[in-house]
């Protein structure tokens, strides 16, 4: 159901931070999609279970995983994935993760995309963060540097090879602008 609305396909869940006896199977989870425990950004290799983590869970089963690190009064979003999409859970990681930020006093959301990864583009825009930096040919060095096993072609053919920078200011809670999920449709242009 693609035009449906997120409140329409949501599945009951839970938000809670990932417990130290499943840190192993998130290694296997992620390996499993992105063909390694790491993740690259901006010229550093983070491994996923070794970070903060939040799963959206209903019962037992995980519906997904939002990894993020907190330094100098800033959070990272490392990596955000929902295993089902169109249910919401992307959209719940995210706020939760924005209120793990807030409440350790995180002045800035920020996160790295690469330049194929047009829904997730999509996705973060609609909810209020804003791209700030192209980073030309990171990914390229990181392939070279870091993490081999990236594959040179991703999302839609497109040839993996930009990092893209977006990022959303976490300052008042009470405003709804900041880092806020878009609740109106987008206009249809003529």
């Amino acid at each position: 159901m693609p035009n449906a609305t997120p409140e329409a396909t949501m599945v009951a869940r839970a938000i809670r931070p990932i417990r130290l006896e499943e840190r192993g199977e998130l290694d296997r989870v992620i390996v499993k999609r992105w063909g390694s425990p790491y993740t690259v950004s901006r010229g550093s290799l983070h491994r996923v279970s070794e970070l903060p983590c939040l799963l959206a869970t209903d019962g037992d089963r995980w519906l997904g995983v939002a990894v993020y690190r907190l330094a100098a009064g800033a959070c990272e979003l490392v990596l955000l994935e929902a295993f089902e999409r169109g249910h919401g859970t992307g959209t719940a990681l995210l706020d939760a993760v924005v209120e793990q930020a807030r409440a350790a006093g995180a002045r800035r959301l920020w996160l790295v995309t690469t330049n194929d990864n047009v829904d997730a583009l999509r996705f973060y825009q609609r909810r209020g963060l804003r791209l700030v930096r192209l980073w030309p040919d990171a990914v390229t060095q990181a392939r070279k540097l870091l993490k081999p096993e990236i594959p040179l072609v991703g999302d839609h053919g497109i040839s993996i090879r930009d990092e893209l920078e977006l990022d959303c200011p976490l300052t008042d809670p009470s405003d709804r602008l900041t880092c806020q999920h878009v609740t109106s449709k987008p206009t249809e242009r003529g």
